[in-house]
């Protein structure tokens, strides 16, 4: 499995321009991934899906996400069309970022009705569900779920994006290992974690559990990081590829926000050709 290389943002309005530019240099720099946070509650911060479709729009490589999208503001049927469209016009350069939802004060505000935590996880598995049957063309869909429902929906023609989740609680791993093709472990935890240890065998049983291969299912981390010394960096992430099965890292400043130009650039030009290079140079 390849493994993929990015960075994440959590830019808002008044960072626009600054974000884009930040994206251009990604691409230009053979990053894979760009991802943006989806906080629709928050006024001042980027809509993420606004925001991503304009970058697909000017760049032709790198494949952008929300991490993750907020899904009680955001209803599966409509994601499963907003997500396709992106695929359809960017050459398939979108991966379907999923969270149940956390900040429920901020949620309910939008008018939303607010969920129990089982309840949530019990709508985000539905919603994956729901959304892969929208994709792909087939027959018109009805489904009738606790949470969602739709009656004789067309379909897209377009294939589901692969669908990676911000589960934490074991519910919504176990969902993960059942319905999702990647999981990102919450809070920022790395491979060395205890989240990780403790979390990712769940995905895996949960997934043997109906017949898929757990290894299909990617972990990409959400990397907080200062690149103070590259090559450190790179034989860490290298360890983490080969010895732990990462197979993405998305590069986030020290405490949490967009990385600055500088720390982009030696990411993509420093530290992921090292570890790339290692990687083949290992598996040959």
């Amino acid at each position: 499995m390849e493994v993929l290389f990015g960075f994440g943002a959590h830019d808002g309005v008044a960072d626009a321009q600054s974000w884009l530019r930040l994206v251009d240099r990604a691409e230009s720099d053979g990053l894979d991934l760009f991802s943006l946070s989806d906080h629709p509650y928050i006024g001042s911060r980027l809509d993420a899906y606004a925001a991503i479709g304009l970058a697909l729009g000017r760049t032709r490589h790198i494949t952008g996400f929300a991490n993750v999208s907020n899904l009680p503001t955001r209803p599966p049927a409509m994601l499963a069309r907003t997500v396709t469209t992106l695929s359809a016009l960017s050459g398939g350069r979108i991966v379907l970022g999923m969270g149940a939802g956390g900040l429920w004060d901020r949620i309910a505000g939008m008018g939303v009705p607010r969920l129990s935590p089982g309840a949530a996880v019990e709508a985000l598995e539905e919603a994956i569900t729901l959304i892969k049957q929208l994709c792909g063309g087939g027959p018109p869909v009805t489904f009738e779920g606790r949470h969602y429902r739709v009656s004789e929906l067309e379909t897209s023609p377009v294939p589901a994006p692969p669908i990676w989740t911000g589960s934490v609680g074991a519910k919504s791993l176990a969902a993960t290992g059942r319905v999702a093709d990647g999981w990102i472990p919450g809070h920022a935890a790395d491979w060395l974690s205890d989240r990780y240890r403790e979390s990712r065998p769940i995905i895996d049983e949960a997934a043997a559990s109906v017949g898929r291969d757990p290894a299909e299912i990617r972990t990409i981390y959400n990397l907080p990081r200062e690149i103070t010394e590259p090559a450190a960096l790179a034989e860490e992430l290298t360890g983490a590829v080969l010895e732990h099965g990462a197979s993405g890292f998305m590069l986030f400043s020290p405490k949490g926000g967009t990385p600055d130009e500088t720390t982009l650039a030696r990411w993509a030009n420093e530290v992921v050709p090292a570890v790339r290079e290692a990687v083949v140079r290992t598996s040959v």
